[in-house]
């Protein structure tokens, strides 16, 4: 194995400037609605691969593939695809209607004035119970806007407030792709990384509401908002957030919350037999492109690491972090930089994930506080992006419903990515982690 080669790293770059330039292009010079979502990912990691198999010198063709079949059999990489999929037929089995009956059934026992305290608790229930900061939102979004309009209540300040909620989810939820991805790339249980995570959002989240009461404690509202809602299709998302807390295994977790979630639709009358198979078949390949790259990033890190990649990138690294502490930070400002040039999290974690681990070993940072330093800083950036799909998402569902605002407009409530931060570089810098047996 050839080692210590910044020429390896090539194809990241290439990755970056294929997806990058595309995005920009069909976003601000087309004006394409979500440009950056109409760069297919799977094929710009395509390009990546291929170029990485050309910069692989010395080795046949056959034997490249060998190098990239090792990194895609890796036992994480196929807990991973089996764990995605699963989590894609629970989010189809329970659909939309369930999500909702959990908003509306909070927003009914609340009074007015704390409405938008109470959507931020909507969209953190929310959020970890669905596992998709995306979903979150598309479902919620709607409830801010509809709030906003009947109470007085900033529009921007309610949107921002459930971006912000999604991403609470997005980083703790144990079906999360980013939790998933983060880590079975780290090797850790789902648990542990849990309760290390748990420490550092429950502040940052009890701030976030704290800021979100006071800038609403003096509002005058309107009225309330009352919708119908099921409180028996509450029970699957209770069901896995309970299982998964208490650390049961997350494959039992995820298919307690399938079969709880068929019999419970099927029962109400909430779906027929044919459809409910249908949406399974539905939430799996939703999860296609997401599985399809944690493959290719697999392979393509096969590659880079035999050519010395990864090595290199690690040196340069010694020589500016030092430290336990530098080493952590070393590691949030990595997967940081690649959600940046990925505009995806998920697709950042797992780039990140091999780069990270040989960092965990030099720094001697456990693997569950790696795992949750990587899903941590890429929620926060992806939080922030104003080209990421959560903010897109959010103006795309304002927009439809005849209100307009920019993603300017949305950044400066996202209180809860803030906090997030701050506390993040707390649990760093001031909080030494506990060491224990992992």
């Amino acid at each position: 194995m050839k080692k210590s080669n910044a020429l390896a790293l090539i194809p990241i770059g290439v990755f970056v400037v294929f997806y990058l330039s595309l995005g920009i292009i069909f976003e601000y010079v087309m004006k394409i609605p979500m440009g950056f979502y109409n760069v297919p990912v799977v094929v710009a990691f395509l390009v990546a691969l291929f170029v990485a198999v050309i910069q692989t010198k010395g080795v046949s063709l056959e034997e490249k593939f060998g190098i990239m079949g090792e990194g895609i059999g890796d036992k994480n990489i196929i807990t991973m695809l089996v764990i995605f999929l699963l989590a894609g037929i629970f989010v189809g089995v329970v659909g939309r209607s369930s999500a909702e009956s959990v908003a509306y059934f909070m927003l009914s026992v609340t009074p007015p004035r704390f409405a938008v305290v109470v959507l931020f608790v909507i969209s953190c229930f929310v959020s970890t119970a669905m596992g998709t900061s995306v979903g979150t939102i598309t479902l919620i979004t709607p409830i801010a806007v509809a709030i906003a309009a009947g109470s007085g209540f900033s529009l921007p300040l309610c949107v921002g407030t459930v971006v912000g909620g999604a991403m609470f989810g997005d980083n703790l939820s144990f079906i999360s792709d980013t939790t998933i991805a983060a880590c079975n790339g780290q090797g850790c249980r789902m648990k542990d990384k849990f309760r290390t995570n748990f420490a550092i959002v429950v502040p940052a989240a009890v701030v976030s509401l704290a800021i979100i009461f006071v800038l609403s404690f003096n509002s005058d509202i309107a009225e309330n908002i009352n919708k119908d809602y099921s409180l028996v299709q509450i029970i699957p998302y209770l069901l896995v957030l309970i299982s998964g807390i208490i650390g049961i295994n997350v494959f039992l977790t995820l298919l307690i919350g399938i079969i709880s979630g068929s019999i419970i639709m099927l029962l109400t009358g909430g779906i027929d037999f044919p459809t409910l198979l249908s949406n399974m078949g539905s939430g799996a390949s939703g999860m296609f492109e997401t599985s399809m790259v944690a493959v290719l990033v697999a392979a393509l890190c096969g590659l880079i690491k035999h050519n010395g990649g990864f090595d290199a990138l690690l040196n340069g690294i010694r020589r500016v972090f030092k430290g336990n502490k530098g080493g952590q930070l070393g590691i949030g400002l990595l997967v940081g930089l690649m959600d940046v040039a990925t505009a995806n999290n998920t697709v950042a974690i797992v780039m990140a994930n091999p780069i990270a681990s040989e960092m965990a070993r030099d720094f001697d940072v456990s693997p569950r506080k790696t795992a949750s330093i990587l899903d941590t800083f890429s929620c926060i950036t992806q939080g922030f992006l104003p080209y990421g799909a959560q903010i897109l998402v959010a103006l795309s569902a304002v927009s439809t419903l005849g209100y307009e605002l920019t993603a300017f407009d949305i950044i400066r409530y996202l209180f809860y990515p803030m906090m997030l931060l701050l506390s993040s570089l707390v649990f760093i810098f001031i909080i030494p982690e506990k060491k224990k047996a992992h």
